[in-house]
């Protein structure tokens, strides 16, 4: 795996930069606002991964591309917020990433 992004915008990049601002910021209108101060604490955020999950895998079993797209990006950017939440970043990841696969 390669760190260069051929020029291209690394989306993952930037949507974790932006949940780590909103996580520090906590602007009231945002909807990851809402996830770090869910009065479910973390659960909130773990309850909407199990969702996530669930809506991926019947797009994927309807063979429905769009809405098998639209929940992956659900799911990832649910998993960045917890990530965040624990603490950890994408660069760790993807670390483990290339340690499985190099």
């Amino acid at each position: 795996m390669s760190d260069a992004h051929d020029g291209r915008e690394d989306v993952l990049d930037d949507l974790s930069a932006l949940i780590e601002s909103r996580k520090a910021n906590l602007p009231e209108d945002s909807y990851t606002t809402s996830l770090f101060t869910h009065e479910k604490g973390e659960n909130a955020v773990l309850e909407k991964l199990g969702e996530e999950t669930t809506e991926l895998i019947l797009a994927a079993k309807d063979d429905d591309a769009e809405e098998l797209t639209h929940e992956a990006a659900d799911l990832v950017y649910h998993l960045l917020v917890l990530l965040s939440m624990k603490g950890l970043d994408l660069e760790t990841v993807r670390s483990e990433l290339r340690e499985r696969h190099t």
